[in-house]
């Protein structure tokens, strides 16, 4: 599976490198190693994350696509669904099949077709729209439900503001 996967994610490189999304950009942390990313992601208009550039990591396992990357922000962000360390949790992050705790369906798990694209455009819909039914960070959550303009925003606010002076660090 390995040489697949390089294969792979290769591919996807290159169509990214041709094809540039909106809204993020990614590229390799070495060239000799395919499977560690590093992604820009630049925060949604008319989202309190709005001219943030947040620096993330995608490290894809030796068997992908059959099991999905993990993605952990580098630069720090307040959001419900990152954990205080970075670490993204979305459902199409987490390993296919059934949920253990029932929370999610199989088919928003992970799935073989997704891609880097479908990742990042997934995480910048995070972005937007928070799901604070299962928060990675509990503390977020609980400011993010009980006042999104208050604490919440100016936590965000303050990362927004240091994610631009250490994006391209």
């Amino acid at each position: 599976m390995t040489k697949q996967a390089s294969l792979l994610l290769r591919k996807q490189l290159a169509e990214l490198n041709k094809n540039p999304v909106e809204g993020f950009s990614a590229g390799l942390v070495d060239d000799e190693d395919i499977y560690k990313w590093e992604v820009l992601i630049y925060g949604p208009q008319d989202t309190l994350y709005e001219g943030g550039v947040f620096k993330a990591s995608l490290n894809f396992p030796k068997n992908y696509p059959l099991k999905p990357p993990k993605m952990k922000f580098i630069t720090e962000i307040w959001h419900p669904n990152v954990a205080k360390n970075g670490d993204v949790c979305i459902s199409i992050l987490h390993d296919p099949g059934e949920d253990k705790y029932g929370y999610e369906k199989p088919e928003e798990r992970w799935l073989p077709v997704h891609t880097v694209e479908t990742i990042m455009i997934s995480v910048i819909s995070m972005l937007a729209d928070p799901n604070g039914d299962s928060p990675a960070n509990v503390e977020a959550a609980k400011e993010w439900r009980k006042d999104p303009t208050g604490i919440f925003k100016k936590k965000v606010a303050r990362c927004v503001r240091r994610s631009q002076e250490t994006a391209f660090d």
